[in-house]
């Protein structure tokens, strides 16, 4: 089927503290959203002359030719379910969220995809429970056209969006929203630590089974431990936190007493010899959800079972926690940031891996490590902003230089900090070819932290270029497994491209080169790699369609100059160089 583009207004929904309700009744929530689905939302959206473009087990994605239908569809909807939850208690009910966005979409085969989907369904993540956030031009092109006030929640940074979109959350009278909290009883409050805190609370037994009352305290010990291998994250023990078992507490007074920013709550509910654990991350501060996951399997071997779950938790958890952190960080005034702040600042920065927003967070992280000299991951994050700007920039020695002096400080100096370890590792490897201590400090790294992405990640880059490519493939894979939509996946997705082509996989190696480019748009590896793998497998047109890219990313780029880092074998570089003289790059 041929792709049309067109412009839509897209409405996505999906169910608040879905994992919640299915995993303390499926049948009864399942039920009861079909219901919901069947008498309320599908006629509406037929009414105001919608689409159901399609639905997930806890979500609805629409589109309309008009804003103002689309509009009305939505308020209209979410004033039915507030009259359907009337005397049903607040932990039953069902509540919609939902984002609206006008945009482009493309269609193709009855779906359809692109930005403007995007932004819907990150927009549907902003709005509280009962709630509706839209976009700017949304908000534009229905005002004055509708009877309906906004709330200007200023422009919000979206999860995997370029650019920052303007929010505001539609004003819903006689709907009352469960963000709107009861004021709890005053109580101790303990400040918090000078790093991110979190408290990993006792398990929900849903099952029934009184042993499995041992499996759920099992799995919070086992993540506990997990998560206190992260060294930059204060964890509380588990003596105090169980202090709260059996408890129904609010979230912001457990932080007021345990002094910490995050809650990590859960539950375990056992069918035969399966058993499904739910965990949703909420920050206690605003009492905003986070985060939230499901996990599912056999009780054949517990301690298997436990290991896995709390690996992968951990594993999604960090990139989320640091993401937070970093939000935190840009609200504080600029005359109160000390050297963690500025660190913080300066990883949106960092983490694009281009060498002018590598200018941007040097500044920063230069301040950080001149407070604070010992500052391990500062000085490693430096040494990778060096790093950018040496392979992408004008391969000047001396930030060549800068990059393995910082590189060998922050090993030096964070030798608890398995972030810190994996980007020195990266540096060592791909700058002084010095395999030894890079695997040596990765596996350091390993070892503070067997769930942490990133070091995978990295890890498999270096194997690729050492030409160790099984090892590469199994990093790569885990780091996408621990964190499968972290924003840093271009790099195992980057070291699987590099895997597969030095293996002569090229078909896997132009897909997994094309994955790296859709998590970093503006990263012009990727599309270097695609264009090497598409001309090794003989696709000539598609290997000039993304050395085009390439040079709409890098105007300035050579085959030579790329090749001069000379971070593999001759061999190699050489099966590189003859690919992309095949695409045509200059």
């Amino acid at each position: 089927m041929t792709a049309t583009r067109r412009l839509a207004a897209i409405l996505a929904a999906d169910v608040a503290g879905y994992s919640r309700l299915i995993g303390a009744d499926e049948e009864g929530t399942l039920n009861r959203l079909r219901s919901i689905r069947a008498e309320l939302i599908d006629p509406k959206i037929t009414e105001y002359r919608g689409r159901v473009v399609k639905t997930t087990e806890d979500g609805v994605l629409a589109e309309f030719t008009s804003v103002v239908d689309a509009l009305r569809c939505a308020t209209q909807i979410q004033r039915g379910v507030a009259d359907g939850n009337a005397g049903i208690v607040a932990e039953k009910r069902i509540e919609f969220r939902v984002g609206m966005h006008q945009g482009d979409v493309v269609a193709e085969d009855g779906d359809i995809f692109g930005d403007g989907v995007n932004v819907a369904a990150r927009l549907e993540g902003l709005a509280d429970p009962g709630g509706i956030c839209v976009s700017s031009r949304v908000q534009e092109d229905a005002a004055g056209r509708l009877d309906i006030a906004f709330d200007d929640l200023g422009k919000q940074n979206l999860k995997n969006i370029a650019r920052p979109v303007h929010v505001y959350r539609v004003r819903l009278e006689g709907v009352k929203s469960r963000s709107t909290v009861k004021p709890v009883d005053a109580a101790p409050v303990l400040p918090l630590p000078n790093k991110p805190s979190i408290a990993v609370l006792p398990f929900a037994n849903l099952s029934g089974d009184p042993e499995q009352e041992y499996f759920a305290d099992g799995m919070v010990e086992e993540i506990i431990t997990a998560l206190s291998r992260i060294r930059w994250l204060f964890v509380i023990a588990r003596n105090s936190s169980f202090t709260y078992k059996g408890q129904a507490v609010d979230v912001k007074q457990i932080g007021r007493e345990l002094g910490v920013r995050y809650v990590l709550e859960g539950s375990v509910r056992k069918a035969g010899d399966r058993v499904r654990i739910t965990a949703p991350l909420i920050d206690a501060l605003s009492g905003t959800h986070l985060w939230a996951d499901r996990f599912e399997g056999s009780l054949q071997d517990v301690f298997e079972l436990q290991d896995n779950v709390a690996s992968n938790v951990a594993g999604v958890m960090e990139p989320t926690l640091r993401q937070a952190e970093i939000e935190h960080a840009r609200r504080k005034r600029p005359d109160s940031l000390d050297a963690y702040d500025l660190h913080l600042r300066a990883l949106p920065f960092a983490f694009t891996a281009m060498p002018e927003t590598a200018e941007k967070a040097l500044p920063m992280l230069e301040r950080a490590v001149a407070i604070e000299p010992e500052y391990g991951a500062a000085h490693a994050f430096i040494a990778w902003c060096y790093e950018n700007k040496y392979l992408r920039g004008r391969h000047d020695a001396e930030a060549r230089l800068a990059a393995i002096r910082h590189a060998r400080i922050a090993i030096a100096t964070g030798s608890d900090d398995s972030m810190a370890l994996a980007i020195s590792a990266f540096i060592i490897g791909i700058f002084e070819q010095d395999y030894e201590t890079a695997f040596n400090t990765f596996d350091r790294s390993f070892a503070l932290n067997p769930s942490s992405a990133l070091a995978f990640g990295f890890s498999s880059l270096i194997r690729a270029w050492n030409g160790d490519s099984a090892t590469a493939v199994e990093h790569a894979l885990r780091a996408l497994r621990l964190s499968p939509f972290d924003p840093m996946s271009y790099n195992p997705y980057n070291g699987l491209a590099y895997a597969h082509f030095f293996s002569g996989r090229f078909d896997e190696a132009a897909s997994a080169a094309s994955m790296a480019s859709q998590a970093n748009p503006r990263f012009s590896i990727p599309w270097i790699l695609r264009a090497a793998a598409l001309a090794r497998n003989g696709q000539i047109n598609q290997s000039k369609f993304a050395a085009q890219r390439v040079l709409d990313l890098e105007p300035n780029f050579t085959i030579n100059s790329y090749l001069a880092g000379n971070f593999t074998s001759q061999e190699r570089l050489a099966m590189l160089g003859d690919a992309l003289r095949q695409s045509s790059l200059p």
